[in-house]
């Protein structure tokens, strides 16, 4: 197998003759490790989640300013929101419900220890309690984990014993009750909604979530 010497690191790497001959007159000049071609690791679902969840830096906007500010998105529905400052540390949740761009009920808590994920799901939870279960609206979160992990996943962990291949079940209290919540609630849809994108509501559910940090709501 013929050999060449990276120009990057000056390593010898080897590369298949057939390779050779399907590309006449080209001289490997990288080895695997410095290929300009190689892929970037592919981020892990967590990370992904979390990116599309959070989206930009915080503006930490009181309500006042954040109505002041956005006008776009959905005027329905209940919007959530859920982060801690650092994660895992102090943390806060919000949840608002609206109609027709009126808001109904709004509520908001904080916890002096916790993480993002348990501010989501505590976020939906209070959401789910400030509705009545005949009640038909779209509860709307930007976390995709939370709406992966109720739709998706915590079926199947609970038809196996609350239980999952590769380790515990983070948050599992949690999960369980949120479970419980939306079953009881068959009307109302759980969706994702981006974050940080000019959506009034998200954007208000997260000035909630941030309310602990400020001294006005």
């Amino acid at each position: 197998m013929p050999t060449f010497q990276c120009t990057v690191c000056s390593a010898p790497f080897d590369v298949p003759l057939t390779t050779l001959e399907k590309y006449p007159g080209w001289s490997p000049k990288y080895c695997r490790t410095h290929s300009p071609k190689k892929k970037a690791k592919k981020p892990s679902y967590r990370q992904r989640s979390q990116s599309s969840s959070k989206g930009s830096a915080e503006e930490n906007l009181t309500t006042a300013q954040v109505l002041e500010r956005y006008t776009d998105g959905p005027t329905s529905g209940v919007f959530t929101d859920g982060s801690s400052i650092p994660n895992p540390g102090p943390g806060g949740w919000g949840a608002v419900w609206v109609e027709d761009g009126d808001v109904r009920e709004r509520r908001h808590g904080f916890e002096d220890a916790t993480t993002n994920n348990r501010m989501e799901l505590l976020a939906l939870i209070e959401a789910y309690r400030l509705l009545p279960e005949d009640a038909a609206v779209t509860v709307y979160t930007d976390s995709r984990l939370c709406v992966d992990t109720i739709t998706q996943w915590a079926p199947k962990w609970e038809a196996k014993g609350w239980t999952k291949k590769g380790g515990e079940i983070k948050n599992l209290e949690r999960v369980k009750e949120l479970l419980g919540l939306y079953r009881a609630h068959p009307n109302c849809r759980l969706e994702w909604i981006a974050a940080h994108s000019g959506n009034r509501w998200n954007e208000y559910a997260d000035s909630l979530s941030t309310a602990w940090k400020r001294s006005e709501v």
